[in-house]
Formats: structure tokens, sequence, C-alpha cells
């Protein structure tokens, strides 16, 4: 045997294990409403038990209760013993939130998948993602308890938990909801493992009772003599072949040998019907699952995350400005909606898109810091163009660093228009119209549109802050709102 072989085949095993135990889900839709829309089930509710029992203030709960209905809370990542999002609280940069929860030991995962295959209602119920009463009240608990969820956060609450973990919370009961799995992925074991191992004792245990049934029924002493004193002909086994008695008619090809089609017959050629219509586009172009982190890997497995995502988003792009081909005609030529764009746009516009959230994790600021890098500009630089990528695209990286004078018309009656709303007037200069007191500012693209800037008074430090708008008092009205 090659041990070198047999060393590549563990490694890609142990990556798919690792890829496994971390899943990583989208912002979940704005849902308003009660407590009972973030718990639908029972152990949704006994998830949201645990953290409403062990919590010392409800005025945080309530806080983060609103957060989670209003959207606050973005990507979210499962890991063993541990649940990290960003919360969007009232300042412009996120906060990292997690929730640690103990993780089973080897012991207790044997217990527990042993009760699971000797149960197969329990696997089913799993599988239609249910989490059976049964299993969750077995000697090894699942869902946590009064102070068994452990929430951390980087704001400067000292609340236990604070707005922005209860919200993470809440959320994750919806998650709990959907699929049982992520409980189970918390407790430290992935969903693809698990199924795998429950296969192998559902096989281990089928295979123990055939034999112990072929035993039983093929046992001389069990069966009991024949007629005129001779043994009982022992049972044929379920699938044998019965030969034809004589007398009776033989099935034409039919023989206790013979298995299949024959290979003339499925490749003789033969009238096929058509393919079927494509399928329609999704709504959102998928996310790549994440990448385990290894040591000696030839690639970044952060950057081919990045890149796979930004893939899928050029593909369904493309996709869905395809134009479904007429009958009888050929698929028309289809431009590319990603026009080329120098280096620094292009990398601007990868980290942009290609991460779900707008805030600063560890994961961003290593990704500022490598693009800072290669690129020779700051991290504040890479986050102030990210962020005004995400206001505007091309236009509004364009408007981040250059002014251009726009001619009499639009930009010109935006002022009168300000004033007529009994909005504070902006002082103009180039394309910039500017209130450097209350360290507003919003600047005119040649879209036609209104990009809102802020900064701290007197520093002209200026960020893009929320979208563009084509009104220049719906974008003034937004910004001093925040």
């Amino acid at each position: 045997m090659n041990p070198r072989r047999t060393s590549g085949r563990a490694a890609a095993a142990d990556q798919l294990a690792r890829a496994d135990r971390s899943r990583t889900f989208p912002p979940p839709p704005v849902r308003p409403g009660a407590r009972g829309l973030f718990a639908e089930s029972w152990w949704g509710s006994a998830w949201l038990d645990a953290l409403e029992t062990a919590a010392l203030d409800s005025a945080r709960l309530a806080r983060g209760r609103t957060y989670a209905r209003d959207g606050h809370v973005d990507t979210i990542n499962v890991t063993p013993g541990r649940i990290v999002a960003t919360v969007r609280g009232s300042r412009p940069r996120p906060y990292s939130a997690d929730i640690r929860l103990r993780t089973l030991s080897d012991q207790e995962w044997d217990g527990l998948l042993e009760a699971i295959a000797a149960e197969p209602d329990q696997l089913t119920a799993l599988l239609a993602k249910k989490l059976p009463r049964a299993l969750a009240d077995g000697q090894t608990r699942l869902l946590p308890g009064p102070g068994d969820l452990v929430p951390r956060c980087s704001c400067p609450d000292h609340g236990r938990p604070c707005k922005h973990a209860a919200a993470l919370c809440f959320q994750v009961a919806r998650l709990l909801d959907a699929d049982p799995f992520v409980l189970l992925l918390m407790r430290g074991r992935g969903e693809r493992e698990l199924v795998d191992d429950l296969s192998r004792r559902n096989a281990a245990r089928t295979a123990h009772e055939a034999r112990a049934h072929t035993v039983a029924t093929t046992s001389p002493s069990l069966q009991g003599p024949g007629p005129e004193g001779r043994p009982a002909t022992p049972t044929a086994a379920p699938g044998a072949a019965a030969e034809t008695a004589p007398g009776e008619p033989s099935v034409p090809g039919a023989t206790s040998t013979s298995h299949g089609v024959l290979a003339r017959v499925a490749l003789a050629d033969r009238p096929r019907p058509p393919l079927p219509p494509p399928l329609p586009a999704p709504p959102q172009p998928g996310r790549p699952p994440a990448l385990p982190d290894g040591d000696g890997l030839p690639f970044d497995p952060a950057a081919l995350e990045f890149l796979a995502a930004d893939a899928a988003a050029r593909a369904h792009a493309c996709v869905t400005a395809a134009a479904p081909p007429s009958p009888g005609s050929g698929r028309p030529a289809v431009h590319s909606p990603f026009p080329s764009l120098p280096p620094w746009e292009d990398a601007i516009r990868l980290t942009a898109t290609a991460h779900p959230t707008a805030g600063l994790t560890s994961t961003t600021r290593a990704l500022y810091r490598d693009l800072a890098a290669a690129t020779g500009r700051t991290t504040t630089d890479v986050a102030r163009a990210v962020a005004a990528w995400r206001q505007g695209g091309p236009e509004g990286l364009t408007l981040l660093d250059t002014t251009w004078n726009p001619p009499a018309g639009d930009f010109d009656r935006a002022r009168s228009a300000l004033l007529a709303a009994d909005l504070p007037s902006l002082r103009p200069r180039h394309n910039h119209l500017t209130d450097p007191e209350r360290g507003i500012q919003l600047r005119f693209g040649h879209d036609h549109r209104w990009y809102p800037y802020e900064s701290e008074p007197g520093t002209e430090d200026w960020w893009p802050t929320g979208p563009a708008d084509p009104d220049p008092v719906g974008a003034l009205t937004a910004l001093l709102a925040r």
C-alpha cells in the first residue's frame, strides 16, 4: 500500500469533515412580529427559554428582539460550540456577537447515535427537519438549559446578554426552526458526518439481524423432522431463483443468473424524447460553502471563497441577462454585464460584492490588510473604497476621489429644493453640497444621483453613508435621520 496515497485520502477526508462542521447562513429576511415568529417549533421555543431564563435584563432582551425583527443581524456562521454574526447597531460600524455552547463528548455522541440507530423513526424525523422530543429529552441533553448559552459581543455594553447577542439568539431560533441539524452542529458534528455515521450503524444492525435470522431459519434443531423421518428442507433464501418445475412453461430470457439489461439493448439507437426546457434562474446567486482552514495548502481558502462567490454572481448576472431563444432561432449573443475594470477597481468590486456584510469582521480586516499591502494603500483607504462601491458601484467609487463641475440644471435646482423643504443650507463646491459644521455632504454623480457622506465635524474625514438617491431632499433627509 502506498502510504502517501493513504495520507492524501486522510487529508481530503479531514478537510471534508472540517467543511461539514462550518455552515454559513445569509442574513435572515426581515419578518415583523412578536416572539412567536422567532420560534415556531417547540425546540426553537426551548432555545429561547434558555436565553430568557438566564437573562439579567428583560429590557435588553426586548431591544434584541426588535433588532432581530428589523433585520439588524447579518450573515450567521455556525461551528461546533460557537455561533458568530455581525449585528448592526446605532453606530456606523457593526459589532461582532457570538454565542458559545458546550459540545458533546465522544462518549455522549456514541450514546446519542446508538439511540437514533435503534429507533429508525427518529432518523426519519431528523431527515424531515424535525427534532423528536424523545431524542431531545433522552440521556444526552441536546437543547441548552439555563446558563448553557454564553453570549459575547464587541460592544461596550457589559449586559448578559447585550441587545446584539440577544438579537443573534433570536435569529438562531429561526435557523433551528428550519433545520434541527444546526443544533447538532452546535453540539459538535455536521449533518453529513452524522448521516454517514448513522448509515454505518444501521448497516451493521441490519447485517447482524440478517445473520441472526438466517441462523434461526436454517438450523435443523429449530425445524424438526420432515415426512418419513427425513429432515425438513431448509427454506430458500430471499432472492434465490427457483428452478422451473417439470411441465411448467419456461419464461423466455429468465434464468437464475440473469440481472440487468444486455449492453446491445442498452446501447441500441432509438428515438429519445427532447430535453426539457432550462430551469429559470434563481432570484439571487448562491453562496459557496465555507472552506476549512488548512496548513500547507497551495492557496488561501478565504481568497478561493471570494473568487467562487464572485464567479457565482457573474454567472447569475449573465444567465439573468440572457433572453430565452425564440423557437427555431439560435441563442442571441449576450454581452457581459461586467465591464473590464482596472485592477484597483476590480479588487474593490470583488471585495464589496463577494462579502455579504457591510461591517468589519476579523475576516474582512485580514482581507483589507492584504489588499492594502498589494496595492500600496492603507486599510482605511480600502474600507472607504468598499463602502463607496457598495453605495453606488463604479460611479460611487469615482466620486470618492474625484470632483467635477456639473452643468447648470439639476445641481443648481437642488439647493432651492432643499431650502423649500426646510432643510439645512449646504455650501456648493464643484459637485459637492456640504455643511462642515454638521459633518454632512451630498455628492452629485454623473448618473444624476445624490450620494450622501458624513464626517466628524471639523475633520474632513468623509465616508459614504447610505444608498444614493435621485432626489436630493430624500438623500439629505435620510442622512439627517441617522
